[in-house]
Order: C-alpha cells, then sequence, then structure tokens
C-alpha cells in the first residue's frame, strides 16, 4: 500500500485535533489551520485543501473568525484511519489509479482482480477497525 503526502498529512492533522480534548459533540478547542500546519510541519496551503475535504467529508467542522478553526465533528473513538483516508483518497486500494473493484482483466490475468480485492479487504479490515482514539491511546490495531 502506498500512502501519499496528503493522506499522511490527513491522519496527522486529525489526531491533532483530536488530541485537544472533549468538546461537546466531539472535537476539542478549536484549532487553526496555521496552527495545525506548524505544529504538524505540513504546508499550510496544501494543508488547507486537506482540511477541506476533510469538511465535506463530514469529519471536521469549521469556524470562521479570529476565535475560529476546525474541530472533530464526532468524538474520536467514531473516526477511523479507513474514514480520514477516504475522504481525502477515495478508494482504499487501486490499481493503475482505478478502485480495487473496479480493475478488469482479460485472459491468464483474470485472477488479479481477485488479488487486488482481497489486498484491499484486509487493508479495509485495519484501517476501518483502527481509530483516532486507538492512535492517541497508542492501542493501535495489529494485524
Amino acid at each position: 500500500m502506498y500512502v501519499a503526502a496528503r493522506a499522511d498529512y490527513a491522519l496527522r492533522a486529525m489526531l491533532a485535533v483530536a488530541a485537544t480534548g472533549p468538546r461537546s459533540a466531539g472535537g476539542g478547542e478549536l484549532v487553526k489551520a496555521a496552527s495545525l500546519a506548524e505544529g504538524q510541519g505540513i504546508p499550510l496551503s496544501f494543508l488547507q485543501g486537506i482540511l477541506l475535504d476533510l469538511r465535506r467529508a463530514g469529519l471536521l467542522h469549521s469556524h470562521r473568525g479570529t476565535e475560529g478553526g476546525y474541530a472533530l465533528t464526532r468524538p474520536p473513538d467514531e473516526i477511523s484511519v479507513g474514514d480520514v483516508l477516504r475522504a481525502v483518497g477515495g478508494a482504499i486500494t487501486s490499481v493503475r489509479g482505478v478502485p480495487a473493484d473496479r480493475a478488469g482483466y482479460h485472459g491468464v490475468a483474470t485472477g488479479l482482480r481477485d488479488v487486488w480485492l482481497a489486498v484491499d479487504g484486509a487493508i479495509a479490515l485495519v484501517v476501518d477497525r483502527t481509530t483516532l482514539a486507538d492512535l492517541l491511546s497508542d492501542r493501535a490495531t495489529a494485524p
């Protein structure tokens, strides 16, 4: 599995937001994008696009203004690594840029589709079972 910088940055940003502590519906203190970028070593312009994707996916909400920032929409134990990966990258496993379930083969290579689907399922099992709370408490799920 190839983990793109975008996916790595998204997870790091979500963990930083989750680590701010409890708040009404799941988010902690509001965290500013600039603070996330600096704290995680992520280029701010790149991070802003990632935060937009996470907001559109319903994982973050944002508040405008000088006191604004980002917070989780749900508690960290209800947001999986898979949720974050899909929000910023689409399919967990792709073959030549196409989701594994849409990869098509002919002749002797027909069985490859089943291999890619099995790989996708194995990866999904781990990333969907591992939550932000698990990572923050150092209880990440092992295979």
